[in-house]
């Protein structure tokens, strides 16, 4: 995950301020040294982080800080107000034309960036928000970018117009803003070309098709992998091309994540949405303070909140409290758990969220085993209708047919209906745990 390594450092850091009882100059500044390494570290620019460090010594060697009641707090306080604004402090939208104007939106970058992947992901956000978007096929040199692009559009149930790959993109694009005009659609999203590196070509494509068609907002998709070339690449498209805004990608991969914390002090443009997997609906909007408090390790409660608004059914939910309550949860019902835990990307995207977690996910990570899962998955799938809401069929006989159709051991299938029965006497037992009355923690909710 982005920013593991970094969230890492950065908690002992401050695990060190918290344990002093007075903070001297020495003290914050030796600390804010190992801050520099840590984010050296995460590939966020030299010239970045030492502007950034400068900001908080200015901040955290005042008179306030050092005879404060809890001066290692303030330090972190002070350190999460600087990233935020290193990052923009305010969330920025996609800006739109009122009503049924029509608004054109340009994305480009490099090839292997998820340009085309993103376009209709953005596509299928503006739709969810009522507008009538048209995805647009200019990437010519690469003909499988319009099928991939026509394959996602019709996933969302987008339009997408395309001319194949014999027409100039400018002329595509002319065509495209004219079929939208004539169908009453108000967004129009061009897929333009990219390429293995910026070359004049590319950037002579991008500048003639602004000048053909007016473009509101050109977007810039970046692969947060490549750390400071994506940094360099938004500076250099900005300088060349103009862009409204920049769209992080693969910020959920094996990445130190510099990217995202140097782009708006390089570039001056704002980071718009971060890519966070490669499913459709695997794109977040971002929040400088959010992010910060990701990176510091102290979770994202607001996100999570959001993605189980969007992604549980809520009367699903509902019904499966009852039964919890009941002990009336079946295996239907731990696979409707599982689906919905997906939805939300996954356990790890939603321990990732939950403050204090950060520092442990390595320990819970160990422990859920996403191959375990999917035996479990077997298992049940491998069941008939009536042994999947009454776990008390389950006899010796039964669970040995069980086991061939899931090709594991009768002892695996033993020990996960062990397991399955022993969390529903549990969730039984703690009638406050699932929001019952009587109960010392009630008013918690499971999140499935």
């Amino acid at each position: 995950m982005a920013f593991e390594s970094l969230t890492d450092k950065l908690q002992n850091v401050f695990r060190n301020l918290r344990s002093k009882g007075r903070l001297t100059e020495a003290d914050v500044k030796t600390a804010l040294k190992e801050v520099k390494m840590a984010l050296l570290e995460a590939d966020v620019s030299f010239k970045v982080v030492k502007q950034f460090i400068n900001s908080v010594t200015e901040r955290a060697v005042g008179q306030d800080v050092m005879n404060g009641l809890n001066p290692g707090q303030m330090v972190i306080k002070i350190v999460n107000d600087e990233l935020v604004k290193l990052m923009g402090s305010e969330t920025t939208e996609i800006v739109l034309r009122p009503g049924n104007e029509i608004t054109v939106i340009m994305m480009a970058g490099l090839q292997g960036a998820g340009k085309t992947t993103t376009s209709a992901k953005i596509a299928g956000k503006l739709k969810a928000k009522g507008r009538k978007v048209l995805l647009v096929a200019c990437d010519v040199y690469r003909p499988a970018a319009i099928t991939q692009l026509q394959v996602n559009g019709e996933k969302q149930g987008v339009e997408v117009f395309a001319m194949g790959d014999k027409q100039k993109p400018v002329n595509i694009a002319k065509a495209a803003v004219e079929h939208a005009r004539n169908q009453n659609m108000n967004v129009v999203i061009l897929d333009t070309a990219g390429r293995l590196h910026i070359d004049e070509d590319m950037m002579q494509e991008l500048i003639e098709i602004k000048e053909e068609i007016h473009v509101d907002q050109t977007i810039l998709v970046v692969d947060a992998m490549t750390g400071q070339d994506a940094v360099n690449v938004s500076d250099m498209f900005n300088s060349k091309v103009g862009i409204d805004g920049v769209i992080l990608t693969k910020l959920d991969g094996d990445t130190r994540g510099g990217a995202a914390l140097s782009i708006k002090a390089i570039s001056g443009k704002p980071i718009l949405y971060v890519g966070m997997g490669e499913k459709l609906s695997d794109l977040e909007q971002f929040y400088p303070d959010r992010m910060a408090s990701r990176i510091l390790g102290m979770g994202d409660v607001m996100s999570l909140i959001e993605k189980a608004q969007e992604s549980i059914d809520q009367d699903k939910a509902k019904e499966m409290e009852q039964k919890l309550k009941k002990a009336q949860f079946g295996f239907d019902d731990y696979l409707d758990s599982m689906e919905q835990m997906r939805k939300m990307g996954g356990i790890g995207s939603i321990l990732n969220m939950i403050p204090g977690m950060g520092n442990k996910m390595k320990d819970i990570e160990g422990a859920i085993d996403e191959k375990d899962m999917a035996k479990k998955e077997a298992i049940i799938h491998s069941m008939t209708p009536q042994e999947r809401s009454n776990p008390d069929l389950l006899n010796p006989s039964r669970k040995s047919r069980i086991a061939k159709g899931a090709g594991v051991d009768v002892a695996e299938v033993n020990r996960f209906v062990k397991q399955f029965e022993q969390s529903r006497k549990m969730m039984k037992q703690m009638p406050g745990l699932m929001g019952g009355k009587g109960g010392k923690r009630g008013g918690f909710k499971l999140p499935f």
